[in-house]
């Protein structure tokens, strides 16, 4: 229990500073950024349209849940399928607590790999299913299971992001955090080192077998990162724990049944299939970089329990901590009073 956790407070230390800060800059997000005037520049079937839901999707604090109303919004304003898939994807694959937590507990060069992916793979799905040849849409369900507060105040604040970003957004994501932080702890413990290297060959292999596990999951992009370093600690490679990061957030058994109303059956086809092709193409791609610079992620992203870590990380994780149980135990009374 003790080396249990040992391991959770050593990824709450790691990542506390740039969660709360992501966290922060999430809020900000929300309050400022003026929906209303987005959603008309995305109702074309061409490459700028997907090109700015892909670029305005990936910073935004939505989760693969969350995103689905909003989304639904933009289809509703006139959006074109592949600006609205486009943004499906690049929406929960990534985000400022994401690349935050990256950069804490990876490498300068997965913080920027992760992102670039992300509005990549948006970006050819969104093409594909622009000019793909599909029929037409089916009608639009409108009543969505998962669904969170898109509105936006008259008078943004700096108070209300406060509020938006340590609040509701942390309290939809404290279950996920916790979980990805226990799995983290646990492989970490259990798994043999180098399990994947030695099990599991690298390479395609590797990327597919990923591909696999992640299609059903349903996991944030900042949660679903202590989960990779822990993979890649054992052995798994780089662009296999990328296709986690980036296949997981983006699609789940609820979201694909919520999407296929959406967008219609037709384009969900090329949205599972682009996503997938296109994730392991870059993990592939990822590796090569990864083997050419010599560089070996794993040596990074394993954390020594006895380094010395300043007293500001530790405060800081110690808050992360305390908000995310606080956040999980609230939504359980609730749910148990209702």
């Amino acid at each position: 229990m003790i080396d249990f956790f040992g391991a959770i407070w050593s990824i709450l230390v790691e990542a506390g500073p740039w969660l709360l800060g992501g966290f922060f800059i999430a809020g900000l997000l929300k309050e400022y950024i003026p929906q209303d005037k987005v959603f008309k520049h995305l109702g074309h079937d061409n490459f700028g349209s997907v090109f700015k839901a892909s670029i305005i999707g990936a910073p935004l604090p939505l989760c693969s849940c969350s995103v689905i109303p909003t989304a639904a919004s933009l289809k509703q304003a006139g959006a074109s399928r592949g600006a609205t898939t486009a943004f499906l994807i690049a929406t929960p694959e990534t985000g400022v607590d994401s690349v935050g937590i990256t950069y804490a507990l990876m490498d300068p060069l997965m913080t920027i790999l992760r992102p670039i992916s992300a509005v990549l793979t948006a970006i050819i799905s969104g093409c594909l299913v622009n000019n793909l040849n599909l029929p037409p849409e089916e009608k639009i369900d409108e009543e969505q299971s998962c669904s969170v507060s898109n509105t936006r105040p008259a008078k943004p604040s700096v108070f209300m992001a406060f509020k938006f970003g340590y609040g509701k957004l942390m309290a939809d994501l404290a279950p996920w955090f916790i979980i990805g932080f226990i799995l983290s702890a646990l492989i970490t413990m259990f798994v043999p080192d180098n399990f994947f290297g030695d099990v599991i060959p690298g390479g395609w292999l590797s990327l597919v077998a990923m591909l696999l596990m992640s299609l059903p999951m349903y996991i944030c992009a900042t949660a679903s990162t202590p989960i990779a370093v822990a993979l890649i600690a054992k052995g798994l490679d780089p662009g296999a724990a990328l296709v986690l990061l980036l296949v997981g957030p983006a699609t789940n058994i609820t979201t694909i049944l919520i999407i296929k109303q959406l967008i219609g059956k037709s384009a969900l086809r090329v949205y599972l299939a682009s996503l997938a092709g296109t994730s392991l193409i870059i993990g592939y791609l990822v590796n090569i970089i990864y083997s050419k610079l010599d560089y070996n992620l794993a040596e990074r992203v394993v954390v020594d329990s006895h380094q010395h870590v300043s007293l500001y990380s530790e405060i800081a994780g110690g808050i992360l901590g305390v908000l995310l149980i606080w956040h999980y135990i609230s939504s359980f009374f609730k749910e148990s009073i209702n």
